[in-house]
């Protein structure tokens, strides 16, 4: 391991929406701040750079989940991955970020030392070769998705000849053209798939076995558009942002207050698109509508391939995966020469970095989330974790925003250490509360590994965004429980403190 030191104000774990996100607001709102992005792949865009399979895009609008400072100008609202990294890269160059970028730097181990105010980093590159940087603060904007594996519900593929897929890990030369698709899954990556995939191939076929609640919207925002060919650019996008904001948080609060008239209005879309003769099971989840995240069908693109005969969707139980294609525990077989299994990611959090503190190991699931965006007891660190109810980088808009409050808060009172202080008292007192609370199988099979939350504000990582902005924007960053030293003050009490808290 190289001994030599690189020291940045900040350094910023992933080149993906979070972090890019990060850098133009620090140069925007922490401008005395240096940084660098670490990024362990070749190339910036995380999950939208990763992902390669058929027809990948987003499932939220891209006046949401694009920035608040960089206007969507596409005519498309639901996006697709070029079109989402074209706009990444716009940013990255427009605000000459590229160069604060290190591909190809995967971190290891972060370890925070009172004594110099710093976390002492280690990354590897694509050689195996191992380095130290040191930053004073740290940013993980590394997304909550698990990049090395997917989940694996241990499917045996027993005597099925085919190829078998997994959307994390398309190939590139895949020619499935007059070729029977099998997609396992019923989520948002097997609704992009599926009717992605029909053109060219015999029959795809979507094996679920729950159904999930579905709607549909056109893929362009027509006010959108005519807003942006009557106002200053950034003027229109500010209200498409804001009318789009609205309307998430009134269809989530609606499907909460009022399930049994969510479904129906659901239904009655469904059967706009497929006719009365619908398979009404197929599509009516044994949950309420928001008990998982909605799958988002733009331009009835599933449904048109349905109609067309090109797509089906089945719901059922695999017995076992056999020649030629997959039987069903009822005793029906589906033929197939691919299968691609879309049952799932699997969750990381911070970015299954090995976080330490004076060189003892941190088990975040032991402390409180902060504000969403830093933990309990835990000095100069911050984590993206974007909303499940409303597009990710809503959240990560109002952390880069808040983060860049305490940098100045920090720099202004010229001291070196911020941290969310929660004494074994208080902590004793928290009620925690089951934020997670969705039906989602990769919400449910990652809670143990997740941070605690409370049901008060501010240890918890709650999932009202417009609430979030207005406390996190308006809020003073000295609250009596965020914490400003200076290097080396109470590193004794300071310790005491994270140990009692874990």
């Amino acid at each position: 391991m190289t001994n030599a030191a690189t020291d940045f104000d900040v350094l910023i774990v992933g080149a993906g929406i979070s972090g890019i996100g990060m850098a133009a607001h620090m140069q925007e709102k922490a401008p005395h701040h240096s940084f660098a992005i670490l990024e362990r792949r070749e190339n910036l865009g995380g999950t939208w750079d990763l992902f390669k399979y058929p027809g990948i895009r987003s499932d939220s609008d891209m006046h949401t989940l694009g920035f608040v400072f960089e206007p969507w100008k596409h005519e498309k609202s639901i996006a697709d991955a070029p079109a989402i990294l074209e706009y990444l890269h716009t940013i990255v160059d427009e605000r000459d970020i590229r160069k604060h970028i290190r591909f190809g730097q995967k971190v290891i181990s972060a370890d925070w030392r009172g004594g110099d105010a710093r976390w002492h980093v280690t990354i590897e590159n694509d050689e195996g070769e191992r380095k130290l940087l040191t930053a004073n603060w740290l940013y993980l904007g590394s997304g909550y998705y698990d990049y090395d594996e997917p989940y694996d519900p241990g499917f045996d593929f027993g005597e099925f000849e085919g190829q078998v897929l997994h959307p994390q890990f398309w190939p590139d030369d895949l020619d499935y053209t007059g070729k029977k698709i099998v997609v396992v899954g019923s989520g948002a990556t097997a609704v992009t798939i599926v009717p992605s995939m029909a053109d060219k191939a015999a029959h795809v076929t979507m094996l679920q076995r729950t159904p999930t609640w579905m709607f549909s919207r056109p893929a362009k925002d027509g006010l959108a558009n005519f807003l942006r060919k009557v106002l200053p650019e950034k003027l229109a996008y500010k209200i498409t942002r804001f009318k789009n904001i609205r309307m998430q948080d009134f269809a989530f609060k609606m499907a909460r207050n009022n399930p049994e008239r969510v479904k129906k209005s659901l239904k009655k879309a469904i059967v706009k698109s497929l006719g009365q003769d619908y398979d009404e099971a197929a599509f009516t989840p044994p949950y309420d509508p928001w008990d998982q995240r909605l799958c988002l069908v733009p331009d009835a693109d599933l449904f048109e391939a349905m109609n067309a005969g090109k797509a089906s969707v089945v719901t059922g139980h695999i017995a076992a995966f056999e020649k030629g294609g997959v039987r069903l525990k009822s005793g029906e077989f589906l033929e197939a020469d691919i299968v691609v299994t879309a049952t799932g990611l699997k969750l990381a959090v911070a970015g299954k970095i090995a976080l330490s503190k004076e060189g003892q190991a941190v088990d975040l699931t032991q402390h409180y989330y902060y504000k969403g965006c830093m933990f309990s007891n835990l000095p100069n660190l911050s984590v993206v974790f974007g909303y499940l109810n409303a597009s990710w980088t809503l959240r990560a808009d109002v952390n880069s925003d808040y983060i860049c409050r305490v940098l100045e808060h920090k720099r202004k009172t010229e001291t070196d250490v911020a941290e969310p202080v929660l004494s074994p008292e208080a902590q004793a007192a928290l009620q925690e509360d089951d934020i997670f609370d969705f039906s989602s199988g990769y919400i449910q099979r990652s809670k143990a590994i997740m941070p605690k939350s409370a049901v008060s504000y501010p240890w918890r990582l709650n999932q009202e965004y417009v609430t979030d902005r207005k406390i996190m924007k308006e809020s003073p960053v000295e609250d009596g429980l965020m914490t400003f030293t200076r290097m080396g003050a109470n590193a004794t009490q300071s310790g005491e403190q994270l140990q009692a808290a874990e």
